[in-house]
């Protein structure tokens, strides 16, 4: 999953990315709503986390531009001002969710999680297709009550499959999602990936088919 990091505390914002990098997201930063909304305007984001004080556009102009060109990005709003009028406005304006500085990363991680469940139609961290069961939370992935080893990577891609069963996801798709804007990376990188994604699912109920000319999907199947 892509996220970008809007945060001008460079300590701060390097410690968030180095978090959720090690957990496998893709991560780009952006220390000023200028570099923000431009970002915003060429890449394509499954989740925005928000800082408010920032030089140049603000994070509550950069939200209400969000939400002007109807976006609807989910967007996590770190902010040091606790009082509720204030978060209430951010509420108003679109923001999906809040947190209030200082906070711990863990929480940050846990609210990160939640907002991507949700804007993929997932009530829950842990989810069953078959005789897999995806556990977001946790970071587990079981086949047959089997835990299955997976590397960050390899984890955020089974995600990704699982968020878009029935799809088509070309190779293009999955860099954009998979890897950062300073992290490049060719395309054999994610065949490469892939192929080692099938081998751990071996007799799993999801299947992950070549589509020769577009890219790949995945499909829930009969038990093993």
């Amino acid at each position: 999953m892509r996220i970008l990091v809007v945060e001008d505390t460079e300590d701060l914002a390097d410690a968030i990315v180095h978090r959720l990098r090690k957990l496998g997201y893709a991560v780009d930063w952006a220390p000023t709503g200028d570099e923000a909304e431009e970002l915003l305007r060429q890449e394509a984001y499954q989740l925005v986390l928000l800082d408010i004080m920032l030089p140049g556009v603000d994070g509550q102009t950069l939200l209400n531009r969000l939400r002007q060109r109807r976006d609807a990005t989910p967007v996590l709003v770190m902010t040091a001002r606790s009082q509720v009028n204030v978060r209430v406005d951010l509420l108003d304006l679109g923001a999906d969710d809040f947190i209030v500085k200082p906070f711990d990363l863990r929480e940050l991680e846990a609210r990160c999680r939640a907002l991507l469940r949700r804007s993929h139609g997932l009530a829950s961290s842990r989810t069953q297709f078959g005789n897999l069961v995806f556990d977001a939370a946790a970071k587990k992935v079981l086949i047959d009550a089997r835990p299955v080893d997976l590397g960050g990577r390899e984890f955020r891609l089974l995600e990704l499959f699982l968020s878009n069963l029935n799809t088509v996801l070309s190779k293009e798709d999955l860099m954009d999602r998979l890897f950062s804007l300073d992290q490049p990376t060719a395309l054999n990188a994610i065949e490469l990936y892939v192929s080692r994604l099938r081998r751990k699912l071996e007799g799993a109920s999801v299947e992950i088919r070549t589509v020769r000319g577009l890219g790949y999907v995945a499909e829930v199947c009969a038990e093993g």
